[in-house]
């Protein structure tokens, strides 16, 4: 039997109710001395936590709610600090959301999307002063995007836009269409940062007439890109994912694997002769398992790597000497990130606290690693790394002004299925519960079988 289907952590919290709790407050109604709807709204989220190519500065995004009689939804902002947590700076003010901010390769840079102009748009800001400038003016929105190795261009997906008639009986309230007919792809594109003679930036189109999955790389060298292919861009559809590699200059595509396996986000090695890609098990099943794989960057026979104890691992980068593979994955009810050695096939824990880390990321000399960290009872926040000895720093104070409120303390409960497999579960207690007092129980249940709730301020 596979590791992974020897424990289960059931997608289930159990709350007495009464309880003051980060899953519950949402539906807390107001009391005297507690958490109220109002001050729900108020806690931040903290998302892309990217660190600097040289380890001394990270950006990260802080998401709040912005509730007036004209608006209501989450605005999130750019922030920028240092990785010992001193002096953060705000570094967006639109009043629409910046995200995904992205270093550019010697540090002097940072991308970042933005919907502020219309449409979500590329923009490129330096950090020695001055405003952001808008990079690509395009209709349908940036999706992902990467810079090249030597910082001269953006790799970005775009999804292809309306036809005339389209937009016209858009506009004409005609929503009528042909399933699966006139698909609109997401294409990878590059657009050079500097303009042209023109005083423009163009972007280049390099794929053709398929899908082109969100996670893509670029070979060290600059030189090709390589990504996942889908036959659409429904989700239905990432069964059919085939692993391919595109020549910069040429836009010619090749084939790396294609197998009756789904594959999914490759990463090049850090000497570039190998690509570190998720498969599928085969055929591929929706709530099924995924195990991390390598194979040589000319194609050939993939080589599969250990299995991880979820069967879900989210890929992080490999090592910096190419030896070994950072991960995520959530094992219980907390998520944590490992290591793989790739010669002995070994996986070693890097964090083994009750936290909950999500998001991580690997700077670009694959020496420090950016996460947000939470747990039951702290708000989530930016933290740094050295990846190789996993000692967390603060980077953001984001909640810091969050009132110091009780709340119901949650303890993982376990027991057996009817087929003998153990379970999980989180129960959480009122504030100034009393033992062997009853109370009503409320249970919240998981829709999806392969989903999970984690010991997470934020449910």
């Amino acid at each position: 039997m596979r590791r992974f289907a020897q424990f289960l952590t059931l997608s289930l919290r159990v709350l007495l109710i009464a309880a003051v709790t980060p899953a519950a407050l949402m539906a807390q109604q107001s009391t005297a001395a507690g958490w109220t709807p109002e001050l729900a709204m108020k806690v931040k989220n903290i998302g892309a936590v990217r660190v600097s190519p040289d380890g001394r500065k990270v950006v990260y995004t802080v998401s709040q709610a912005v509730m007036t009689p004209e608006k209501s939804e989450y605005v999130a902002q750019i922030w920028l600090g240092n990785n010992d947590g001193s002096d953060p700076l705000q570094l967006t003010f639109a009043e629409k959301s910046s995200e995904n901010p992205q270093w550019s390769p010697d540090g002097k840079m940072i991308a970042f999307t933005s919907s502020r102009s219309g449409k979500g748009n590329l923009y490129v800001l330096r950090l020695i002063g001055g405003e952001a400038e808008q990079t690509t003016d395009v209709k349908t929105g940036v999706g992902n995007f990467a810079w090249s190795p030597n910082g001269k261009q953006i790799a970005f997906l775009m999804r292809d836009a309306q036809s005339e008639d389209e937009e016209k009986g858009a506009k004409g309230k005609d929503d009528s269409r042909w399933v699966d007919e006139n698909v609109k792809m997401n294409r990878l594109h590059v657009i050079n940062i500097e303009k042209d003679a023109n005083g423009k930036r163009e972007p280049r189109k390099l794929t053709g007439d398929y899908n082109v999955d969100n996670d893509f790389d670029w070979a060290p060298d600059g030189k090709t890109i390589a990504f996942a292919r889908t036959k659409m861009p429904k989700a239905d559809y990432w069964t059919t994912g085939d692993l391919m590699a595109v020549d910069v200059g040429s836009a010619e595509v090749k084939t790396i694997a294609a197998t009756n396996a789904a594959e999914s986000g490759p990463k090049y090695s850090p000497d570039g002769k190998g690509l570190l890609f998720v498969v599928s098990d085969d055929p591929p099943r929706w709530a099924g398992y995924r195990r991390m794989a390598v194979i040589a960057t000319g194609g050939g026979p993939v080589k599969l790597l250990a299995e991880t104890f979820d069967a879900q691992p989210n890929v992080i980068n490999w090592s910096a000497d190419g030896k070994k593979i950072y991960f995520g994955e959530t094992r219980g009810t907390v998520s944590r990130i490992y290591s793989l050695d790739v010669n002995s096939n070994t996986i070693t824990e890097i964090n083994k606290g009750t936290e909950v880390i999500s998001g991580p990321s690997l700077n670009r000399s694959h020496t420090m690693v950016g996460f947000t960290l939470q747990t039951n009872d702290k708000a989530p926040e930016a933290y740094v790394s050295q990846i190789t000895t996993f000692s967390p720093v603060q980077v953001s104070r984001a909640n810091a002004d969050l009132p110091k409120l009780p709340l119901g303390k949650t303890e993982v409960i376990k027991w057996k299925s009817s087929d003998g497999l153990e379970v999980e579960g989180l129960l959480t207690y009122p504030v100034n519960y009393q033992a062997g007092k009853r109370v009503p129980l409320l249970l919240i249940i998981h829709g999806g079988p392969a989903g999970v709730f984690t010991q997470s301020f934020l449910a």
